[in-house]
């Protein structure tokens, strides 16, 4: 039944007007299932390289490119689409990355040569990529601004649950099938994508793009359906459009009209956290040889890492609604880098243990807290793109972290961690650093209008 109708007469109006219902549900549950196959994607590298191995005959270090390639398709992914996603449209890249994904993946699970793989690898690494900056772009501008961080948290959530299920599935696949196993794990990561490229045919396109984009008519469409959906009746006035947004080069927009510090600082915390959030978790079970841990069997204590991500997720939706979005990342840095140290210092395999977990724990909700803030830093016109560039900034920082700390744990094992301890505290100053934050405020639409934003 629907609730007595309310007259708006703008985008952030009938927003909150129709609230928090089965449209943004649906939504997260749509977008979701893609976060998680993206994590079956990332985690499921480290478990079909000795498959790739026996299949190919190939060295362990031209194996290792599966991994490379992907990452660096991924890096050019979340830039490129993240620009195209903020030119043509949410749904117009909503649909042909999910759709590349399926595909690619696909590819990749039948190619009859190394060669073709590794293309394969990389367009699909370009596809999940590129999944990052509208998802969580489109996702934004849907959600009512007193529930937009927990609902951003939530999202991000669905990583540990992509975890859980590809560890299952290897643990299933990869013992019985040491040769072909890495087909198998392939084909299924590519299932989130064709299931989620149908049901992502019902998502409209955001109206803060719309009415961006000149077109009014079509914002209130789009209103007007998700009100239904929620069961709120909508009275709306004439949505007023300013002129459309002038063509732009939107990468260059980030650091223009007061957006500059903004870029700075968040690309700050996004390198600091990924290098040390890969730099551990990429060379997790040499950390654990090192201090006689060697006994944990691998895919149950991914799973057991997964579980304590849940815990840290839920905290950080609490808190970023509670603390603000500047002081829950800096308190989650914080404790991540502090857990880092103890796996430097520490020689009692129960201790490192624990300290895992709590790595895990601490690192999942800064993660969880920087995926909320960062699409609210930016104004609509620019904000895929500002996603997309951090997106590949967190690429970089794998990149760098998983070829730096063969040689890092080789030569000082304290000192490897303490490197990744001092990147986690450098991006919690960086959050701290941010004058303010977005809790409770409306979207900022033009780059123009953000000079009055986050400094």
């Amino acid at each position: 039944m629907s609730r007595a109708a309310a007259r708006v007469e703008s985008v952030d109006a009938a927003i909150e007007t129709i609230g928090l219902g089965r449209f943004q549900w649906r939504l997260l549950g749509v977008n979701g299932l893609v976060w998680a196959g993206d994590a079956m994607e990332v985690i499921g590298i480290g478990f079909i390289i000795p498959s790739i191995v026996a299949t190919f005959g190939v060295s362990g270090a031209q194996a290792g490119l599966v991994g490379s390639l992907f990452f660096a398709g991924m890096l050019a992914g979340a830039w490129g689409f993240g620009a195209l996603a903020d030119r043509v449209g949410r749904r117009t890249v909503f649909l042909i990355t999910i759709a590349l994904n399926a595909v690619f993946a696909l590819c990749s699970a039948v190619a009859p040569s190394f060669g073709l793989l590794l293309l394969c690898r990389f367009l699909n690494g370009l596809a999940v990529g590129g999944t990052l900056p509208v998802d969580y772009a489109i996702m934004a501008e849907y959600l009512p601004k007193r529930e937009r961080g927990r609902f951003l948290v939530y999202l991000e959530s669905f990583w540990a649950l992509g975890t859980v299920v590809i560890a299952l599935v290897a643990w299933a696949v990869v013992p019985q099938l040491p040769e072909t196993g890495w087909r198998w794990i392939l084909a299924i990561n590519a299932l989130p994508g064709i299931l989620g490229f149908w049901v992502r045919l019902s998502v409209p396109e955001s109206p803060r793009f719309l009415l961006l984009k000149g077109d009014a008519v079509g914002a209130r469409r789009v209103l007007e359906r998700v009100a239904e959906v929620n069961g709120v009746r909508l009275e709306l006035s004439a949505l007023r459009s300013a002129p459309p947004a002038p063509r732009r080069n939107t990468t260059a927009a980030l650091f223009q009209h007061g957006l500059a510090p903004r870029t700075l600082l968040l690309g700050v915390i996004w390198l600091g956290l990924s290098f040390g959030y890969y730099g551990v978790f990429t060379w997790l079970r040499p950390i654990f040889v090192e201090q006689g841990v060697a006994a944990l069997e691998t895919y149950w204590f991914l799973i057991l890492l997964a579980l304590a991500q849940l815990p840290g997720y839920a905290l950080a939706a609490y808190l970023l609604e509670r603390l603000g979005r500047r002081a829950t990342l800096a308190l989650f840095l914080f404790a991540s880098a502090a857990a880092s140290m103890t796996f430097a210092f520490s020689a009692t395999p129960a201790v490192v243990i624990g300290a895992s977990l709590l790595l895990s724990f601490s690192l999942l909700g800064a993660w969880g807290a920087l995926y909320a803030a960062t699409p609210e830093v930016y104004p609509t016109e620019v904000r895929a793109t500002g996603m997309g560039v951090m997106g590949a900034v967190a690429r970089a920082g794998g990149i760098v972290a998983a070829q730096l700390g063969g040689v890092l744990l080789g030569l000082s094992f304290t000192s490897a961690l303490g490197l990744y301890a001092l990147s986690l505290g450098a991006a919690a100053v960086a959050a701290l650093l941010m004058r303010e934050d977005l809790r409770g405020r409306a979207l900022s639409d033009r780059v123009q209008d953000a000079a009055s934003g986050l400094g």
